[in-house]
């Protein structure tokens, strides 16, 4: 529990003093935001905001869970470091995208083939690694790897890390489109997840899983780190996270629910992102089919936006319906566990 608590102080209080030396260095620069015509008008007031600040979050995440470490009885897992390094990686692609969009004074870096090329091999790489490297199972997971227990085989398996991988990453992508919005959801995600981490160690001999406890210390790293970076993300943002935090936040929730064998769990912990995506895929869909849309705009947290509601009143109401989901996710994993331990 210490280790868990050093892990994510230090990441927090990296992510905190550190963030506005980052500002300082990317205003002498000139590295701001760019804002897409595609989004309410209210929004233009923000060019020219620093963004990257998702290098923060990386970093403090990194550091935060080496020092969870040291003088401590916990060891590195290869679950631990592929989780980190995955996320790392995200998070480079995401830099990558950010700063060609800056560069090319236009709010479109990496293009969609080039960046989805990144994606794909970030996810198969890792989806592999698990498999042949970690030795993660291949049965599909609700709150533990014997439910439902199917056998995807190696095959199979790996296709659904991918989809996970690259679908949490942009889920997140896409969310963040409000200051703090999309770092303040995460957060409840991956302190449920460290939670959950922490109670899979305890129970080892229901959940079977070695890595639980560095897992959770990789879990709540990202909590520090995005609560750091959220101390000057709430709005109105001195800092954005740009796409280098979205896809590295994405895909950290993303690895560390195949890790811990929450495959499906994930949908309900991630609740507002599968909506946000949702909403996408189903604004498309409408218009291509029938000529119209849903919402006013899409994903659907510019839709309420644009009917009226404040920036702030629509991250609270989110951030409180991302908690909700978050919360429901730990009870069915937590009712689940009462129910075998029973039987246990």
């Amino acid at each position: 529990m210490l280790s868990l608590m050093k892990s994510g102080g230090t990441a927090f209080l990296l992510a905190l003093f550190i963030t506005p030396m980052w500002i300082r260095f990317l205003r002498a620069r000139s590295l701001g935001q760019l804002i897409h015509e595609d989004v309410p008008s209210t929004h233009h007031a923000k060019a020219g905001t620093p963004t990257m600040g998702g290098v923060i979050i990386v970093l403090a995440t990194v550091i935060g869970y080496l020092v969870g470490h040291v003088s401590a009885s916990i060891a590195f897992t290869r679950s631990g470091i592929l989780a980190v390094l995955t996320i790392i990686a995200s998070g480079l692609l995401g830099f990558a995208d950010d700063y060609l969009a800056i560069r090319n004074t236009r709010n479109l870096g990496l293009n969609k083939r080039g960046k989805f090329a990144g994606q794909l091999v970030i996810a198969v790489v890792f989806a592999v690694m698990a498999i042949y490297w970690v030795k993660t199972s291949t049965n599909l997971s609700f709150t533990r790897v014997s439910l439902p227990g199917w056998n995807l085989t190696v095959v199979g398996w790996i296709m659904l890390a991918v989809l996970v991988v690259i679908s949490t990453s942009n889920a997140v992508n896409l969310t963040d489109g409000l200051d703090g919005l999309a770092a303040g959801s995460a957060t409840f995600c991956f302190g449920v997840l460290s939670i959950i981490g922490y109670w899979q160690f305890r129970h080892f001999s229901i959940y079977h899983l070695h890595a639980a406890l560095d897992l959770a210390l990789v879990a709540v790293a990202l909590v520090g780190g995005s609560l750091g970076f959220l101390w000057w993300n709430a709005p109105p943002a001195k800092i954005m996270m740009g796409d280098t935090g979205s896809l590295a936040i994405g895909t950290g929730l993303g690895v560390l629910c195949l890790l811990m064998n929450l495959d499906l769990l994930l949908v309900v912990l991630g609740g507002l992102f599968v909506a946000e995506t949702a909403s996408v895929i189903l604004q498309v869909l409408s218009f291509r089919l029938f000529g119209r849309r849903i919402f006013r705009m899409a994903p659907f947290h510019h839709h309420f936006e644009l009917r009226g509601w404040p920036e702030t009143t629509v991250i609270i109401r989110f951030w409180i319906l991302a908690g909700l989901l978050a919360v429901l996710g730990l009870g069915i994993f937590y009712g689940d566990f009462l129910k075998i331990a029973k039987v246990v």
